[in-house]
C-alpha cells in the first residue's frame, strides 16, 4: 500500500510537468560512451516515453569512443589538440563508419515494439538527414585539423517538418558542405547549434558523471551562466567530460535557450527524474536563478493561500481572508521555485511610526530545514531598512524560540504600537516579540 501511495503521489506531482512539456522541443545530447553501455536501452525507453507524452524530441549522439576503436583496429593513434580531434583521411573514414553504425543501432532500438517491454506499442518514427551544414575548422596554432569542422548552419525548417510529423529526429556529429565534403563535428556543438536554431525549450546533456563542485564535492543543482563561467575560470582542472557540456550550456543560454540540463546518465531513469520532479537530479544552467526571492504580485495570491492554509488549520498562523491578502499583497515577500511559491512572509510597515509587523512566515514542507526561512527574514530586514524602519514586531504562538534565536526579544502586549495592538486576538494569546534594527 505504501508503494502504491508513493506512486500515486509521484504521478500527481508529475502532471504539471507533463502538461508544460507537451508540444515543446527538447534537444538531448549523449556521448558514444552511453551508446556502448549495457543500460543504453533504458535511455531509449525514456526517449520513447517522452515522445509519447507529446515532446518534440531531437537526439544528438556522439561517436568519440567508436572512432577510437576503429583507429586502434587500424593501429592508428588518435590525435587531439585543445580537446578537438585532428581528422585526417584515415580518421575521417573511421568517423563515417562509426557514425553510420551508431545511427543504425539507435534507430534499431527506437524501432523496438516487443510485447511486455517498455517499447510495446510505441511505433516510433525516426528521421535522420543532412540537417547540419558545416565548414572546415582550418589551421589553428599551426595545427591543421584536416576534416574536423564546425557548424555553419542548421536546416531548422527541415527538422521542424519532421517534428511536425511526430518523428524523433536523430542527428549524428557529422556536417556537410555545399561542395559535398564531410566534416567531423563536436556533438556538443551540434546539439547547441540545433537547439538555438530550433529555439528549443530545453537542451539536455547526458553526462558521464555528476556535476560536483571541485572544492568540496557537493552536487551543484543549479547555476547561472555567470556562476558557470566563474567555475570554469577558477577551476581549470574541471573534468573535460563536464567542462565541454558546461561551455556549451553557457553559449546556449546566452543565445536564448532558457534552460540547459546536465544529467548523469548512469542513474536509471535520470532523464525522467530531472524532467518530471520539481528538484530533479542533475544540474540546471540558466541565465537567471531557478529559485528567486522577490516581492509578491497579484498572480502569486493562489500560491500564498495554498502555502499558508495548512498552517492556519494547525493554528500556527492566524487566519487571513483572501481579500485581506489581496489588499496587502505589496507587503508580501515570496520565494518562487520553478513556478511554485515555496515560501512567504509579510512585512506590514508603518513608516510614520518607523515600525513594522512581520506575519505569515511559511515555508513549504518539502523545502524546510534549508535556510529558506532565514532568507525570507533577511529579505524582510533589508526591505525594512530601505523603509527606514527601526523596530520589528512579531506575534507568535508556536515559533517563539525560532525568532528568539534570531535576535528577537520577548515583550508584552503593552509594548505594541496601537495599530498592531488593535489587531491582537486575546483568544490566540500570542507571544509578543520585538527586534531593534540597526540604524
Amino acid at each position: 500500500m505504501h508503494n502504491n501511495n508513493h506512486f500515486v503521489h509521484w504521478f500527481r506531482a508529475s502532471s504539471p510537468y507533463i502538461h508544460s512539456h507537451r508540444n515543446k522541443t527538447f534537444v538531448v545530447c549523449f556521448g558514444g560512451e552511453a551508446v556502448l553501455a549495457d543500460d543504453f536501452e533504458h535511455h531509449v525507453h525514456d526517449f520513447a516515453l517522452l515522445n509519447s507524452l507529446g515532446i518534440r524530441l531531437v537526439l544528438v549522439h556522439g561517436i568519440r569512443p567508436q572512432i577510437d576503436l576503429r583507429l586502434a583496429a587500424k593501429q592508428e593513434t588518435p590525435r587531439f589538440h585543445k580537446q578537438l580531434r585532428i581528422t585526417d583521411a584515415c580518421a575521417l573514414q573511421c568517423v563515417k563508419e562509426a557514425a553510420g553504425m551508431v545511427r543504425v543501432e539507435i534507430e534499431a532500438l527506437l524501432s523496438l515494439g516487443v510485447a511486455n517491454s517498455p517499447m510495446a506499442g510505441a511505433k516510433l518514427k525516426v528521421a535522420s538527414g543532412n540537417f547540419v551544414i558545416a565548414k572546415p575548422l582550418g589551421v589553428i596554432d599551426g595545427i591543421d585539423y584536416g576534416h574536423t569542422g564546425e557548424v555553419r548552419r542548421v536546416d531548422s525548417e527541415a527538422i521542424h517538418q519532421q517534428l511536425d510529423q511526430d518523428n524523433v529526429v536523430l542527428i549524428s556529429p557529422i556536417g556537410y558542405s555545399p561542395s559535398g565534403e564531410v566534416f567531423n563535428l563536436s556533438s556538443e556543438q551540434v546539439a547547441t547549434s540545433v537547439a538555438i536554431a530550433l529555439k528549443a525549450e530545453k537542451l539536455i546533456f547526458l553526462t558521464e558523471q555528476d556535476c560536483l563542485h571541485p572544492k568540496d564535492g557537493t552536487a551543484m543543482q543549479q547555476m547561472t551562466t555567470l556562476e558557470a563561467m566563474a567555475l570554469l575560470e577558477n577551476y581549470p582542472e574541471f573534468p573535460e567530460m563536464l567542462s565541454n557540456p558546461l561551455k556549451a550550456a553557457i553559449h546556449a543560454c546566452q543565445s536564448g535557450i532558457l534552460r540547459v540540463h546536465l544529467i548523469n546518465r548512469n542513474q536509471n531513469g535520470a532523464l525522467l527524474l530531472e524532467l518530471f520532479t520539481r528538484d530533479g537530479i542533475g544540474t540546471l544552467i540558466s541565465l537567471q536563478p531557478y529559485e528567486d526571492i522577490r516581492s509578491a504580485q497579484l498572480n502569486d495570491l493562489a500560491g500564498i493561500l495554498e502555502l499558508i492554509k495548512p498552517l492556519e488549520q494547525q493554528g500556527i498562523l492566524a487566519k487571513r481572508s483572501r481579500e485581506k491578502i489581496e489588499m496587502e499583497i505589496a507587503d508580501y515577500i515570496v520565494i518562487e521555485r520553478d513556478g511554485l511559491i515555496i515560501g512567504c512572509v509579510a512585512l506590514h510597515p508603518n513608516q510614520e511610526g518607523r515600525f513594522g509587523a512581520l506575519a505569515c512566515l511559511a515555508v513549504h514542507p518539502d523545502y524546510q530545514r534549508s535556510a529558506r526561512a532565514n532568507r525570507l527574514l533577511d529579505y524582510a530586514y533589508r526591505k525594512a531598512k530601505q523603509l527606514n524602519l527601526t523596530k520589528l514586531f512579531v506575534l507568535s504562538t508556536q515559533t517563539i524560540q525560532w525568532f528568539i534565536e534570531r535576535g528577537f526579544l520577548l515583550s508584552d502586549i503593552n509594548s505594541l504600537p496601537e495599530p498592531i495592538k488593535a489587531f491582537y486576538n486575546p483568544q490566540r494569546n500570542s507571544k509578543v516579540l520585538c527586534k531593534e534594527l540597526d540604524e
